[in-house]
């Protein structure tokens, strides 16, 4: 999710054409219109039990904007657009929100050592300081995010905090770029659908 992988994303557009064969295929897989946490992991091929489905669990509450448990088809192209095409600045306030569990608007240890045991699975554990010589336990991520973004000091980190701090911090933007990102997911969904050609798909720096 860092500053260069912002740059080849923007140009990717869901053109008409690929939003209505999207629609088909939606509502091909989900007739009711309104998509589920479970049927949301199967189109994309996560596993149940895996660090990944975890993250899943996160994303789909991020992205279920009136908060009614499903998913229907603008919430989807919605999100579609913003991994796609966000701005690193969007991409950020939407990793607060998936880190912000209770909504309130400010993220405190516990939240974000939840996510933080999660990210560091999915990583299996590959997790280095800046100078990338010494490995990090998620303790000591969660102490290096508290002390690059609580500008504050509070204990709890806000959205403006957690933005302002990310986009002038690399090794944060390094730690929330996952290979397995719901960009990549996204991409192989739309290829294996012939809604995207992997040549057009943005490439990892």
């Amino acid at each position: 999710m860092g500053q260069n992988q912002q740059l080849p994303m923007q140009d990717e557009e869901l053109e008409l054409n690929s939003i209505q064969d999207l629609y088909k295929s939606f509502i091909t897989e989900c007739p009711s219109g309104s998509l589920y946490l479970h049927e949301f992991k199967r189109m994309f091929g996560v596993q149940s039990g895996t660090p990944e489905s975890e993250y899943m669990d996160s994303i789909f509450r991020a992205f279920d904007m009136n908060q009614d448990n499903t998913m229907d088809f603008i919430e989807y192209v919605a999100a579609l657009n913003l991994v796609l095409r966000g701005r690193l600045e969007d991409k950020l306030r939407w990793s607060f929100k998936v880190f912000d569990s209770d909504d309130n608007g400010r993220l405190d240890r516990g939240e974000l050592r939840k996510i933080v045991n999660i990210i560091y699975r999915i990583k299996k554990g590959c997790v280095s300081d800046e100078t990338g010589t010494e490995s990090l336990t998620p303790e000591q991520v969660c102490d290096r995010i508290f002390q690059g973004v609580d500008a504050n000091g509070d204990g709890q980190i806000t959205l403006d905090e957690f933005v302002q701090g990310a986009q002038r911090d690399p090794w944060l933007q390094n730690f929330l770029r996952l290979d397995v990102n719901p960009c990549g997911w996204v991409q192989r969904y739309l290829c294996d659908r012939k809604l995207m050609s992997p040549k057009d798909s943005p490439t990892d720096s």
